[in-house]
């Protein structure tokens, strides 16, 4: 296969097959990370929160899966190698959140969003790219290095919650790891509210099957095939500049998992708003609402790098290997979030009741 097909479009394809699964539960399922904030925060239910955690649960034992059979080196995976700031979590976190909530949408929800027919998403989505670069190898990466340094690991224990529990107790890594996961799906699933509607779980579990098998397979690449690919999963910040960049010299440059991943959920975006008949164009009519996105979008994009993934990129690949940039990110995600929709729904100001 990999003779045939070349290591470069395997990956591609691994994520385009993996990413389908993303783009449907979006649009299918209603798998949406500002949504399930919002759901909490003003709507009164947390089902689709639940989702969320139905998905990270099934990610992580599906991972460490991997781990324990040998199909996966966890600490070959970038949020296992690189050094943990913890306050690069917190601040890249809310300004995601923060953008998110002005942008009304996370890159993968604009993508999806945009196989729906929603053109500005399609500005979210440029913007956030091209942002990302800016911030990640342009003009401010100089800055951002200074401030946010991303180093390798230097210790013999790598920065995750299982890795380091094991060092201390001694349990086996994937031991820990899988009854966390346990832990994690177990007390999401626990809700009557969330089985009312079996379709939650259904698609909640492909969203965490969908990390679990970009993992395997960009793995399996890795450990098989003569390039030094590396080991990815799902991020929707700097694979969104990746994916404009390959559109504008795809003649010199060759196909990647992000490519795969970012085009997958569009497509399955698109095959899931026909299947629900919700296809239409729409534009933004409101310039004080495109000048609020645009600033939502650059924001994410630079939070992102900062927290070295975005709300699928830490809240689910790297909460999947029980990073410890995971669950603080995905916290300071919510807490931007919730910032941003505060402004945004009921404003700032103290005012008097009479």
């Amino acid at each position: 296969m990999l003779d045939t097909l070349g290591e470069h479009n395997l990956m591609a394809l691994i994520g385009l097959g993996s990413g389908l699964l993303l783009g449907l539960a979006a649009r299918l399922g209603r798998f949406c990370t500002l949504g399930a904030i919002e759901d909490a925060l003003y709507g009164g239910s947390a089902v689709r929160l639940r989702m969320w955690g139905i998905a990270i649960g099934l990610a992580v034992i599906g991972s460490f899966a991997l781990m324990a059979s040998g199909a996966l080196v966890a600490t070959q995976t970038y949020y296992l190698s690189i050094r943990w700031l913890p306050m690069a979590s917190i601040v890249g976190g809310l300004m995601f959140g923060y953008g998110m909530a002005l942008s009304g949408n996370c890159g993968y929800g604009a993508i999806a969003r945009l196989g729906g027919g929603d053109l500005r998403s399609f500005v979210i989505v440029l913007v956030m790219g091209v942002a990302t670069f800016v911030v990640l190898s342009g003009p401010l990466a100089p800055l951002r290095d200074y401030l946010f340094p991303q180093r390798l690991v230097t210790t013999d224990v790598a920065p995750g919650i299982a890795h380091q529990l094991a060092a201390i107790s001694g349990i086996p890594v994937t031991w820990i790891g899988m009854s966390v996961g346990a832990l994690i799906l177990f007390g999401s699933a626990a809700s009557r509210a969330v089985w009312q509607k079996p379709s939650h779980v259904a698609w909640a579990a492909a969203v965490g099957m969908s990390v679990v098998l970009a993992w395997a397979g960009t793995s399996w690449v890795a450990q098989t095939g003569f390039e030094a690919l590396p080991v990815v999963s799902h991020s929707f910040a700097a694979p969104l500049g990746d994916t404009i960049l390959w559109w504008m010299t795809g003649s010199a440059r060759p196909l990647s998992f992000a490519v795969g991943s970012v085009t997958g959920v569009w497509t399955g975006a698109f095959v899931g708003s026909l299947i629900k008949g919700h296809f239409r164009w729409e534009a933004c009519e409101d310039p004080r609402e495109l000048r609020r996105q645009i600033f939502g979008a650059a924001l994410m994009g630079t939070g992102a790098v900062i927290a070295l993934g975005c709300s699928i990129g830490q809240g689910l690949s790297a909460f999947s290997l029980l990073a410890l940039s995971g669950p603080v990110t995905f916290a300071a995600i919510f807490a931007g979030a919730a910032l941003g929709l505060r402004q945004l729904i009921v404003g700032f100001s103290l005012r008097s009741r009479v």
